[in-house]
Parts: structure tokens; C-alpha cells; sequence
């Protein structure tokens, strides 16, 4: 990770640039060599056909689950993609929509990248899918953080929105436990979020005019701002007091994972252990809903995973083992959480793989 003083004397040089601002238009300027660049609109289908046309589009990442009704209604949205390496840039104009990654989705792509979305205009209209529920986005929103490994369903309003995607493993090399960033917004009331819309911007207005090594020094200090605002929001990051909280954090999630099929793992039995007060361990989970709700929902997305990795067991032999005291304790927080029944996540997993998706 770059210090502070070097990233903001790179966003000073990249914003002295005098690059004019350009439009998605057919004309523009090739792309130095490196730079992936695609366009996509559904200008040209008929109204009808829009709202699939760009379900197509994205389908690769994620699902658009529209209504009847949405379908019928025309649909206006473009995104240009811009890819170097391990990193993709991508501005969207869109119409709102509904967004989702189940976790029959995941189960069946390899998909693991960080995605942080910078809304320029509109925003988020409702969240689910997070643990704890979150009933939506504040309305001063302007980043949301999404890990492409964890299950969500999202409301997004008509927007335009610039989005970095960022590989998994960058983030792991980074953040300690980046996993507790997804689904965290930072609102647009603080310094740090103006340096990051205004680099991401300048970064959207340049890209034309950048070679392929400016490009990437840009991307990676876009990726590097971002990383550091989400660990500073989650405490994970920034100080001596922060590299702490992490690492204790950190040994309390392992310890949670290796022990998931333990009776003994309590939230009680882990306070015994942890040289921290309670108060102290209840804080670190604080964005999580608590630890009770933390080991609960742990349980709960192992037992997701098993459901789909074996399908010969029952659905009571898994919630038994995971510590769940009956079948139909189980059920009930597992749609809770997900929305469905155990048995349909298994069908929906099924139908997927089936279809060759």
C-alpha cells in the first residue's frame, strides 16, 4: 500500500491533466495498446427486448431479475468496460432495475472479484442479502462496497455510476478480513469521499488520453483509495490501534470458521477465551449484528455450501451437525436469511447446473 502523501501527489499529477471530458459516442480517440476497451447499449432493440437485451449483457456477473411489468416497459441503458490486467473500469448509465446474487449463483461461477460502485447520479434504492439486513443504502450514498462471494439483492435507482472491480486476492493482500466490507456505504458528507469521486471522475475523464502504464497507475490508486476508506470505516486499517483490532478480529473469525460444526463454539465459551472485555468483542461485531447473530449467520452459509456440495444429505443431518436444534429451527432462520427454503436453494443450484449456466 501506497502512503497517503504519495497517492494524493499521483491524484494532483492525474488531475493537473488537461484531458477534455468525453461522451459515449462513436469517434473517440483509439486507446493505447493494453487498454480492452467495449460498448454496449441496448439503443437498438425494441422496447420490448431492452430490459433482456442488457440482462444478457451482465448476466455473466450478475442477474437481473425483472418483473412482467418491467419488461414490458422500454429500458434505457449503456456501460462502457474498460480492462488492464487484473482490473476492469466501467461507466453505466441505466434506468432503474433490480440486481442479485444468489447463492446458487455463486455456487455455480467463479466469480470473486470486489466491486465498488461510485454513484455520479442516483443511487441505491433498497440492499438485502446482508447480514445483518440492511433496509437499504442512507441517501447521501455515494459508494457502495459489494463482495461478488457473498450473497445480495439490490434496488438500483437510475443512475450513473462509474465501477472498479478489483480482484478478491488484492483485497486479502490489503484488508484484514475484507469480507466485513461488503454491502458498507460511505456517505457523501466527509473530505475522503470527494477525493475519491473526483479521482474516479478525473480517472473516467482521462482514460482516452492515458497510455497503458498511466492507466494502470491510475486504476491501482483508484483501487488503493477505496480499499483504504473501507478499512478506515470498518476499523480494519489506519493506525497502530486499528493494525490491533484487526489482527484480533481476524483470529476470532478463524477460530469461528474452524468450529463451526462444534457444539461448544458459544458466544460465551469464546469470551472465556479472548483476552478482551465483552464490550471490546461485542464492538468488533458490531456491523455484523453482534457475534450471536455473527456465528449464526457463519452456520447458516456453511450450511448453504454443504446443501450444495452434498445433495445425497438431508437437510436434518446438516442443520443437526451445524448445531441447529431441529430441522424446522433451522428452516425458519434459513429463510430468514436467504429468502428460501433450504430444498429450493438445492433446485435452484440443480436448474443451474443443468442449464449450463
Amino acid at each position: 500500500m501506497q502512503s497517503s502523501a504519495e497517492v494524493g501527489g499521483r491524484l494532483a499529477a492525474e488531475q493537473a491533466l488537461d484531458a477534455p471530458a468525453w461522451a459515449l459516442t462513436a469517434g473517440r480517440p483509439a486507446l493505447a495498446p493494453g487498454i480492452v476497451h467495449s460498448h454496449f447499449s441496448v439503443q437498438g432493440e425494441a422496447p420490448q427486448r431492452q430490459l433482456l437485451a442488457w440482462r444478457e449483457r451482465v448476466g455473466h456477473i450478475i442477474d437481473v431479475p425483472p418483473s412482467l411489468a418491467e419488461l414490458e416497459q422500454p429500458f434505457n441503458a449503456s456501460i462502457e468496460r474498460y480492462a488492464l490486467g487484473e482490473l476492469v473500469f466501467t461507466d453505466c448509465r441505466s434506468d432503474a432495475m433490480p440486481l442479485e446474487r444468489s447463492l446458487a449463483r455463486i455456487s455455480t461461477d467463479n466469480v470473486r472479484d470486489f466491486v465498488f460502485h461510485v454513484f455520479l447520479e442516483g443511487g441505491v434504492e433498497s440492499v438485502a442479502g446482508f447480514y445483518p439486513r440492511r433496509s437499504g443504502a442512507q441517501p447521501t450514498a455515494r459508494i457502495l462496497a459489494l463482495d461478488m462471494n457473498q450473497p445480495l439483492r439490490m434496488r438500483r435507482g437510475a443512475c450513473r455510476v462509474l465501477t472498479l472491480f478489483v480482484p478478491g486476492e488484492v483485497l486479502a493482500a490489503n484488508l484484514p478480513d475484507a469480507e466485513a466490507i461488503h454491502g458498507r456505504v460511505i456517505d457523501n458528507a466527509t473530505p475522503l469521499t470527494q477525493l475519491l469521486v473526483e479521482h474516479v471522475t478525473a480517472l473516467n475523464r482521462q482514460l482516452p488520453n492515458l497510455s497503458a502504464s498511466e492507466a494502470s497507475s491510475a486504476l491501482q490508486t483508484g483501487a488503493q483509495l477505496l480499499i483504504g476508506a473501507f478499512g478506515k470505516q470498518a476499523r480494519l486499517s489506519g493506525d497502530a490501534r486499528a493494525a490491533v483490532r484487526a489482527a484480533v478480529f481476524g483470529q476470532v473469525r478463524r477460530h469461528i470458521e474452524a468450529n463451526l460444526h462444534e457444539p461448544s463454539l458459544t458466544p460465551e465459551n469464546l469470551l472465556n477465551m479472548l483476552p478482551l472485555s465483552r464490550p471490546s468483542v461485542y464492538r468488533l461485531f458490531e456491523h455484523e449484528g453482534g457475534l450471536v447473530a455473527y456465528i449464526r449467520n457463519r452456520r447458516l452459509r456453511a450450511a448453504a455450501d454443504e446443501l450444495l456440495r452434498f445433495p445425497q444429505l438431508a437437510v436434518a443431518d446438516i442443520s443437526y451437525g451445524l448445531g441447529f436444534n431441529s430441522a424446522s429451527d433451522f428452516s425458519r432462520a434459513f429463510r430468514r436469511a436467504y429468502d428460501m427454503a433450504p430444498q429450493e436453494l438445492r433446485a435452484q443450484a440443480l436448474g443451474r447446473r443443468a442449464g449450463g449456466e
